[in-house]
């Protein structure tokens, strides 16, 4: 009986590192899907990083971004324009250190929610992706910079995209959650 425990406790362990591998590995292919605009490119990391959420759940999503960060951190090429420590205080560090708590935010989105919360929710989730993103953009340009300058470059050509992705994952969001149950 003990045995039977262990081991069906391990399987879950074991499926969980598998989708936690892959969602790092859908983070790094999605940083290379890209559109560059000026110091920060457009990748399709926001719509995983969502996505991760809302399919994973909080804790897994959570970590996946967290596995993801360490890779490119130790100079693994997986960011949209290379990798390394040095990266994360780059122009881009601030939005990859917010797709954390986006990942955690997003995965709170629970089947029951109206397609509006799950909207809603969304969308204050990728929001802390560009409040942290604009900060880290801010002192990478220098304080003396002003704010309306900041959000030209590293907000406002994205807005229109970002509402698009939003609004896919929304109407996807009771599919997802479908595979949220299988893990």
């Amino acid at each position: 009986m003990e045995l039977t425990k262990n081991i069906f406790g391990n399987s879950k362990v074991i499926k969980s590192t598998i989708f936690v591998l892959i969602g790092s590995a859908l983070l790094a292919v999605s940083s290379k899907i890209q559109t560059p605009f000026t110091l920060v490119p457009a990748t399709m990391q926001t719509f995983v990083v969502m996505f991760i959420g809302i399919v994973l759940g909080y804790k897994l999503a959570t970590l996946t971004v967290i596995l993801y960060l360490i890779q490119g951190s130790l100079g693994f090429p997986v960011f949209a324009k290379g990798g390394g420590i040095v990266y994360l205080l780059g122009p881009t560090g601030g939005y990859l250190i917010g797709f954390i708590f986006t990942a955690f935010f997003a995965g709170h989105i629970n089947e029951r929610k109206d397609p509006i919360i799950v909207f809603l929710y969304l969308l204050f989730s990728v929001s802390i992706i560009y409040i942290l993103g604009l900060g880290g953009l801010w002192n990478y340009m220098g304080l003396d910079k002003s704010f309306g300058e900041i959000f030209s470059i590293g907000a406002k050509p994205f807005l229109l995209i970002e509402i698009y992705k939003i609004l896919i994952l929304t109407v996807l969001s009771t599919q997802l959650f479908k595979i949220r149950k299988f893990i």
